[in-house]
């Protein structure tokens, strides 16, 4: 097994060694001594609220109930999760959309299946520390920005808000801070002069006024604003081949991920503080709150996703250094919609 390799119902922050608490509610209908078959998910971030609709799915037993067990396989960063599902780590990635970019250069057929997130949920801010010099955009030159890794959504996001404003990737220096807690202090210390990151950490920051933010990612207005419209934000995928020979494992994480996604949309903040584990409210769960309610709107209604959206990401993507790749993939071609129907009409209002 994996060292990144830790067993179901433990989300992990890998460079803080933190494991979650068990389950929380009652798995109705199902029996607690039953062997389900088994999926790994390789993700980054594991315990921020990029990936909340899969906390809730894993702690309210969401998954268990449509008949699939999970174990997490995580990594700091994007780029890493992705890469151990290319390398058989793992069978499924929880990332950003436009993973799919790059993935389907290495694997044919590599498409999302579910949706949980709407937007980035993404910001990027600049440290506010005494001697930091910072009047406008162009005092970012030469300075180090923290991203997860290199040719993580961190990154491209960093990358593409910089060609936005007159400035180009190499004029900043990226520094790979990962995607745990610790970047705080990557922050605090001076390693990082700016930081890109999800939520809570960014919002943490912002309200101890620690960062001013430059550029968010994180509602449907500032993310229609800054790209022209919407764009996929975190979702689920796997090639074509894991999808065929396991389709009633991808329909039951499907239906886990859809069902908290209806779940979330009526939640209320005590119900999420029960359904989360403490070790993700960075001890301050009135911050985390915050941060859930700004971030609200953002998650994914019915795990669709649309054709439309698709093609901006597409566009968006192919803009970057590293986009000449990316233009060569259909982006009709990087999902398919055929699980996520199926578990809307299971789980319709």
């Amino acid at each position: 097994m994996s060292k990144a390799l830790w067993g179901r119902r433990s989300f992990l922050w890998t460079s803080m060694g933190w494991l979650s608490g068990g389950p929380v509610g009652v798995f109705a209908n199902v029996d607690p001594g039953r062997s389900l078959p088994r999926v790994r998910i390789a993700l980054a971030a594991a315990q921020s609220l990029y990936h909340l609709p899969l906390t809730v799915a894993d702690q309210l037993g969401f998954f268990r109930q449509a008949g699939v067990a999970i174990d997490w396989v995580v990594h700091d960063s994007g780029a890493k999760a992705a890469n151990s599902v290319l390398q058989g780590q793992a069978d499924v990635l929880s990332g950003a959309f436009e993973h799919l970019f790059f993935l389907q250069q290495k694997v044919q057929g590599f498409q999302a299946f579910v949706q949980t997130g709407r937007t980035p949920q993404l910001s990027l801010g600049v440290s506010v520390r005494p001697g930091l010099v910072w009047r406008s955009v162009m005092d970012l030159k030469g300075m180090r920005v923290g991203v997860s890794a290199l040719d993580s959504s961190t990154h491209w996001m960093a990358c593409y808000w910089l060609m936005n404003h007159g400035l180009l990737p190499e004029d900043v220096v990226f520094v790979p801070v990962g995607s745990s807690p610790q970047v705080v202090e990557s922050l605090r210390s001076g390693a990082i002069d700016a930081l890109c990151q999800p939520d809570p950490v960014m919002h943490w920051l912002e309200q101890k006024n620690e960062i001013r933010v430059l550029f968010d990612a994180r509602s449907l207005s500032s993310t229609r604003k800054f790209f022209g419209g919407l764009m996929p934000g975190a979702c689920l995928m796997a090639s074509a081949d894991f999808m065929q020979r396991q389709s009633d494992r991808v329909q039951a994480l499907s239906d886990g991920v859809v069902h908290a996604l209806k779940w979330l949309q009526t939640a209320g903040v005590t119900d999420v503080l029960k359904a989360v584990p403490a070790e993700h409210w960075l001890g301050d769960r009135a911050v985390y709150l915050s941060a859930f309610e700004k971030l609200r709107e953002s998650y994914a209604v019915d795990g669709l996703l649309r054709s439309d959206e698709v093609m901006n990401a597409w566009r968006v993507h192919a803009r970057l250094p590293n986009g000449v790749g990316a233009a060569r993939v259909l982006p009709e071609k990087t999902f398919t919609n055929a699980f996520a129907l199926k578990s809307r009409s299971r789980f319709a209002a």
